[in-house]
Order: structure tokens, then C-alpha cells, then sequence
């Protein structure tokens, strides 16, 4: 009996052949829920604070799975009419990929080692599918919102799978996409090619990219307080009573992201469109009748930019960072000779050659620009059918101006920088690294510097003899005449 109540009646998980396995489909199960949880329990609660409200508690949770399913980036459909709705609220999506690769993170370290460890992880993607598969039924049938079943299935199962993958990569990994990288690299000629670059270039993208996506976050913050400071933040929303604030408010939280990839594009001078035939951009702004919606208050009026044109320095300000850290890579700076840590990516071996840093530039450029075709794509969408079709960031257009933005910047401040660090290297700012020779700067200093001495002495020169001029003579063993310093190179003429 005493050993039957001391002993746990469910045992460690991996004991039995089956429990892992089951264990990582209730965690992929328990995910998704714990998603859905975050959609459907403020839609539930505003609806039971909402007066009077139109549909019942079954049409409060269609609308919370219609949400999650835009989280995913599966489109839905609106109306009787079928209105495609397909802006994802990326607040939502990040959550859910977060959480899913928190937990193939988990489960892939459980099962590491283990017999059969390998068929956790595919579960994990198993359980959370199995949860899609409900809600797409649950939001399949007639009502104000639904889903398409087939394609609504493949987008979630292919957002699940991507990010359960790179959850489940092994520690101590590369870096998804480096190894191409490397090996696009490694087919250029020796003398443009980065040798052993694709970390430093991918380090590089990614500053470039944080500084885009802040400089995206400063345009938004800028243009609420203008918003607010003006009057213009009022919307017919509001007058809808507290529930309808705190649900406008709520949906504004989690379309914050995709508010900030628009504030990047239009830091980037394309902008983006609110509706068929418009465009908000530093140049100009052109629109039409907008939804009323708080976060379309913070578009600025129609007409041309004018002052608005000075937001395009933010930019030119995100590439500085990546041409600094690309320009200490390529001067083959190991760090301190102490073994010190320092800042920024390091790389042994010998210096690259300047065509080989600009090329350096040219990639992180490029990974940018892709990334920003991507995420441009993600950030827009669709709200309804006709003008509302087309809302958000073109990829096509703001794909090339990041990968301008970030080369054109990036290129010549790694060159700068590559440029210092190895004069550092070589004992002196005015020391070449290859032949000790003094480089053209420093040769001009020190030129500059001794006709200023000289220029000086010569001017002293002149005022003591017209002061001596001026005055009585002075016998030449008098302790005036002891006291008067001489011009460098002999007495002046």
C-alpha cells in the first residue's frame, strides 16, 4: 500500500514508447488553444458588456476564430456577398509563431538523445494543426464571417511547419540561410569575394533592418502626436460607448506591427496605398474615402510633401551601423590582443579588399530589400472588394528602396571605416598598413602644421622688430635683447 500511494500514478513522460509522442501533441494542441485564447477571451468579454449587441455569443466566436485565422495569414470571407478580408494583424501572428517555437524549442531539447525523439516534433505540428482544423470548421458555415476551408488549412499548416522547424533546430546551429549565403559568396572572384562574410553580411542586414523598423516606429509616433496635437484624432468610433473603444483599441494594439512596416515604407519613399489609385509617400498623398478608423487619422493631408521630404534622412541614418560593423569585419579585426570581448561581429584572417567590402554592402543590401518585399507583402492585404482591395506597402517598390537605402549608405561608411581601422592597426592615423609609408592626410598635417609654426614665427618676427623700431635700440648684450626668441631656421630677414 505504501509503496502504491508513494508512487505517482502517471509516470515520467518517456517511460512508455507512446507517452512522448502524445505528450508533444498536447503541446502542439495546447499552444494553438492558448492562442486562440488570447483572440476569444476579450471578444467574449466585450460582447457581454455590449448592449443590445446584433449576434449571439455563436457569433462572437466566429469572430475570434476569424481573427486567429488572420493571424495566420489565412483570408476569410465578409458579408453574404463574400467580401475577401485578407489584412493580417501581424500582432496576433507573431504571438502564435513565438509560442510555436517556444515549444518545438522545448520539445526537440526533451527528445534530443532519445530513441524515437525525432517524432515529438512533427507532433507538435500535429496537435496545433488539429485545433485549425477546428476552427475552420467552426468558422466554415453560413454567418458574417467565413473561412475557406482549403486554403485557410494550407496557410496555417505552412505558417505551423515554419516556425515548429526553426524552433526545433539544434543548438549550436548556423543560422537559417548562412551556409547559401556562404556559398553564394564563395562563387564570386578572389578579388571581390568577402572571405568567410555571410555572418558579418547577415549581422549587417539585420542592424539595417532594426534600424528601418525603428525608424518606421519614429514616423508613426510622430505623426500621433501631430494627429493629436491638431484636434484630428476624433473618429465616429468612439461615440459608440466603452465596449466600442476598448474593441477599436484593441484591434489598433494588433494591427501596431503593420502600422510600423507602413511608417517604414513611407520613411523609404514609396510609401504605401490606402485603397486602389491612392498613395501616402513623403512626395505626395493622394487618397480617397478612408474607413473611419483611428490609426487612418494619422495620415497626413493630400498635396504635396513639402517638410515631409525630411523624413527620408532616417533611412540614410538606419545604414551607418551596418557599413560600421562591415568596415571593422573587413579590416580583419580579431579584437583586443588581451582576448577582451568587444562589440560587433569579428573575423579573422587577412583583410578584405576594398571591392570585396562594397560587395559586402551590395549583399546586406539585398537580403534587406528582400526582406522588406516580404514583410511589405504581410503587412497589406485587402478590405473588401473594389478600391479597398489594395491596401499597405507595394513589395515591388519597396523592396528596391531598402536595398538602395542600405547599399548606397552602407557601402562607403564600410570603406571609412575599414580604412581607420587598419591605419589603427598600423601604429598611427598616419601610417600605411602595407608599407609604412605616411599616407597623403597625414602628410598634409604635418606639412599644414609646420608652415603654421612657421607663418607664426615669422609674424613674431615682424612685430618685434617694428615694436624695437619704434622704441630705443636695444645694445645687443642687454637682457632684453637675450629674452628675444629667434624665428626656427636662423634669423629673419
Amino acid at each position: 500500500m505504501t509503496q502504491l500511494t508513494g508512487r505517482p500514478i502517471l509516470e515520467a513522460p518517456g517511460e512508455l514508447g507512446a507517452r512522448p509522442v502524445l505528450s508533444a501533441l498536447l503541446t502542439g494542441v495546447r499552444t494553438a488553444l492558448l492562442g486562440l485564447s488570447v483572440v476569444t477571451v476579450p471578444v467574449l468579454g466585450l460582447w457581454v458588456v455590449t448592449p443590445f449587441a446584433d449576434d449571439g455569443a455563436t457569433g462572437a466566436l466566429r469572430l475570434a476564430s476569424a481573427l486567429w485565422l488572420l493571424g495566420h495569414g489565412a483570408p476569410v470571407l465578409r458579408g453574404p456577398a463574400g467580401v475577401p478580408l485578407s489584412v493580417a494583424p501581424l500582432g496576433l501572428g507573431l504571438l502564435a509563431v513565438g509560442q510555436l517555437y517556444r515549444a518545438a524549442g522545448r520539445v526537440a531539447a526533451r527528445g534530443a538523445g532519445r530513441p524515437g525523439g525525432r517524432g515529438e516534433v512533427p507532433a507538435v505540428w500535429a496537435g496545433y494543426c488539429a485545433v485549425a482544423c477546428a476552427v475552420v470548421a467552426q468558422c466554415a458555415g453560413a454567418g458574417e464571417f467565413r473561412a475557406r476551408v482549403v486554403a485557410d488549412l494550407a496557410v496555417v499548416a505552412l505558417v505551423a511547419g515554419a516556425a515548429v522547424a526553426a524552433g526545433a533546430r539544434r543548438p549550436g546551429a548556423a543560422p537559417v540561410g548562412v551556409e547559401a549565403l556562404e556559398r553564394a559568396l564563395a562563387g564570386l572572384p578572389e578579388r571581390v569575394r568577402p572571405t568567410g562574410g555571410a555572418s558579418v553580411v547577415r549581422v549587417a542586414a539585420l542592424a539595417a533592418g532594426a534600424g528601418l523598423l525603428a525608424a518606421g516606429g519614429l514616423v508613426v509616433a510622430v505623426a500621433a502626436v501631430l494627429t493629436a496635437a491638431g484636434g484630428g484624432a476624433g473618429s465616429a468610433v468612439f461615440a459608440g460607448g466603452p465596449a466600442a473603444v476598448a474593441g477599436v483599441l484593441l484591434l489598433t494594439l494588433v494591427l501596431l506591427p503593420n502600422t510600423v512596416l507602413w511608417g517604414a515604407a513611407y520613411a523609404l519613399g514609396p510609401g504605401f496605398a490606402v485603397g486602389a489609385g491612392t498613395v501616402v509617400s513623403p512626395v505626395r498623398t493622394a487618397l480617397g474615402p478612408v474607413p473611419e478608423f483611428p490609426l487612418f487619422a494619422l495620415l497626413p493631408e493630400p498635396g504635396a510633401g513639402g517638410w515631409r521630404l525630411a523624413v527620408c534622412v532616417l533611412p540614410a541614418l538606419a545604414g551607418v551601423v551596418p557599413g560600421l560593423l562591415l568596415g571593422r569585419a573587413a579590416s580583419a579585426d580579431g579584437g583586443p590582443a588581451g582576448g577582451g570581448r568587444t562589440a560587433g561581429p569579428v573575423r579573422p584572417g587577412a583583410p578584405w579588399p576594398v571591392a570585396a567590402t562594397v560587395v559586402a554592402a551590395l549583399a546586406s543590401g539585398l537580403l534587406v530589400g528582400g526582406a522588406a518585399a516580404g514583410l511589405g507583402w504581410l503587412a497589406g492585404g485587402a478590405l473588401g472588394a473594389g478600391r479597398m482591395a489594395a491596401l499597405g506597402p507595394v513589395p515591388w517598390w519597396t523592396a528596391p528602396a531598402a536595398a538602395g537605402w542600405v547599399a548606397v549608405v552602407s557601402a562607403p561608411v564600410a570603406v571609412l571605416a575599414r580604412s581607420r581601422a587598419l591605419r589603427v592597426a598600423a601604429g598611427g592615423p598616419g601610417r600605411s598598413w602595407r608599407s609604412g609609408v605616411p599616407l597623403v592626410p597625414g602628410a598634409l598635417a604635418v606639412t599644414a602644421r609646420r608652415g603654421a609654426l612657421l607663418l607664426r614665427a615669422r609674424a613674431y618676427s615682424v612685430v618685434t622688430r617694428l615694436a624695437g623700431a619704434s622704441g630705443s635700440p636695444t645694445a645687443p648684450g642687454s637682457p632684453m635683447a637675450q629674452d628675444t626668441p629667434e624665428a626656427p631656421g636662423g634669423p629673419a630677414r
